[in-house]
């Protein structure tokens, strides 16, 4: 069979190595950021490297406060019944694993099986972030559930809701870089585990990862145009942008990696 009339491969194997490396990814960055102090202080280091006036603080609750859980629950709603209307009931199913198992999860881990141990910057356990796992899991499921040709616009817009909900988690001193990471990598492993259950075949994305990375890009401005500055002024502008760029470019990834491993609707 040529190239030009090769089917693309199952999603079972892409699907189990992504699932994988996101739960060893997990663990590493577990203990790192939670069981060393190097680590805690470094990600502690991060969260303090941006910060927003009053006006700029107010909107970024007022996003974090109503904008991610409402708008998510809506298109939960939406991407479940698109599936639905078009009888693709394996993937309504898929749709809802990766919602309902990421948010679970995350709970589940965060308030009952992870512990900050006391290594000077605080025993409150934060990770993984609550808003940033209802984002994603909710981009993770639209990626699963709408045509392929979709998807790249899909990437983008999930890339640029997740980057902005996680960035503005930081600047408000919700949660640390690592629990948004942290929250990224759970609904990547329930995603793969969602695309198993669905089955068939992978696929044929274009032009994703670029539109994923302008979203990313464009959580970044949005955080800027907010009012968002770095703390210690110009002399921390390397700072605070390594540290919110990595979170974009993580995000940008991620959804990424959903898509690719995402089956043919």
């Amino acid at each position: 069979m040529s190239s030009t009339t090769r089917l693309p491969a199952r999603v079972s194997v892409p699907a189990l190595v992504t699932g994988a490396a996101a739960v060893t990814a997990f663990v590493l960055l577990v203990r790192v950021a939670l069981s060393s102090a190097r680590g805690q202080a470094a990600d502690e280091q991060a969260m303090l490297t941006v910060a927003a006036g009053r006006e700029a603080e107010l909107t970024l609750l007022s996003i974090l406060g109503r904008v991610p859980i409402w708008s998510a629950a809506t298109l939960a709603v939406v991407c479940l019944l698109l599936a639905a209307r078009r009888h693709h009931w394996r993937a309504v199913f898929a749709a809802a694993v990766v919602i309902v198992g990421s948010n679970v999860t995350t709970q589940v881990l965060k308030h009952g099986l992870l512990e900050r141990p006391d290594l000077g910057h605080g025993v409150h356990n934060s990770l993984p972030s609550g808003h940033v796992t209802v984002v994603v899991s909710v981009v993770a499921a639209l990626l699963i559930v709408v045509p392929a040709a979709a998807r790249a616009p899909i990437a983008g817009l999930g890339t640029f809701a997740s980057g902005l909900t996680g960035l503005s988690t930081i600047v408000a001193g919700w949660h640390r870089p690592a629990d948004v990471v942290a929250a990224l990598l759970v609904v990547l492993a329930w995603c793969a585990i969602a695309v198993m259950i669905h089955g068939g075949r992978r696929a044929r994305t274009r032009a994703v990862l670029p539109t994923a990375l302008a979203g990313a890009a464009c959580s970044l401005l949005g955080i800027v145009l907010i009012g968002v500055r770095p703390v210690a002024g110009m002399d921390g502008f390397l700072d605070a942008s390594l540290v919110l760029g990595a979170v974009a470019l993580v995000s940008a990834l991620v959804v990424s990696a959903m898509a690719w491993i995402s089956p043919e609707a």
